[in-house]
């Protein structure tokens, strides 16, 4: 801050006494020397600042929940074969109705809904010659329901007409998928402070403050399946309920943690 001085003519000038003139001259030095002692601590904080960023230790840490998976999602399908397209696509009709009717008279059964319908022509070959033989029809269907009565309810499709089993994954509540990513979250923040109090104990460095925390995308479970189309003629032709036991599922979730030192 410059301070431009006034001399005592120029007081003069203004009417001031000598003394009134002593005050103003030293209450003007009295504002530069604030200023300047301002400019000085505005300074001095800015390199506190910019020394604490510099002085900064990031971790990533990780956590995982188990939980158990309490419910299936299956996809049933009726596949026929028919001398015409019309015949192939009635009987398909026909099972998938049987099909579907069964499952809405279960209350267990949750989200059903149709996945795909297919009509496609067979053909023979002989001598190469391709002769058209038939067509074949395939209604497919999806569901969820608890894992506990699934085999039951596999049996009784396959006896009222559905002939594919394509897949059943195992997979776990919402409710409880939700409450697993809080889990894995916090089992995370606590893995990112660990690795920093051995990093910064090591070094003779205590750790004062968080300077930014950032949660990572939790991975999202992956169910597996259990039972592919091969299995579905073992199926057809069992006779005892078929055994279903669900699995566990794994829920991740990441914390980035940087601490200043």
């Amino acid at each position: 801050m410059k301070l431009k001085l006034i001399n005592d003519s120029s007081v003069q000038k203004l009417g001031f006494s000598k003394n009134l003139r002593q005050g103003f001259v030293l209450l003007l030095l009295a504002i530069g020397l604030l200023g300047v002692t301002t400019s000085s601590s505005v300074a001095q904080d800015r390199g506190q600042v910019q020394n604490m960023l510099m002085r900064t230790l990031t971790v990533s840490g990780r956590g995982i929940e188990t939980i158990p998976t309490t419910l299936s999602e299956v996809r049933l399908g009726v596949e026929v074969q028919g001398k015409t397209a019309t015949a192939a696509q009635q009987e398909a009709a026909k099972r998938s109705n049987a099909v579907v009717a069964l499952l809405k008279s279960r209350s267990q059964v949750q989200k059903l809904e149709t996945t795909g319908i297919s009509l496609n022509p067979v053909y023979s070959y002989n001598n190469n010659t391709q002769t058209l033989t038939g067509y074949t029809a395939t209604n497919t269907v999806s569901f969820q329901i608890a894992t506990e009565s699934i085999g039951n309810l596999l049996d009784e499709s396959v006896r009222v007409g559905a002939t594919r089993i394509e897949g059943i994954r195992f997979i776990a509540t919402d409710s409880a998928i939700l409450a697993a990513e809080q889990q894995a979250l916090k089992k995370a923040t606590q893995n990112a402070q660990q690795q920093a109090n051995s990093v910064l104990g090591a070094l003779n460095f205590t750790a004062k403050e968080i300077v930014s925390i950032q949660i990572n995308n939790a991975a999202p479970p992956q169910p597996q399946p259990l039972v592919q189309y091969e299995a579905a003629n073992r199926l057809v032709n069992a006779k005892a309920t078929t055994p279903v036991i669900g699995g566990e599922q794994k829920v991740e979730a990441g914390v980035t943690l940087q601490i200043s030192y």
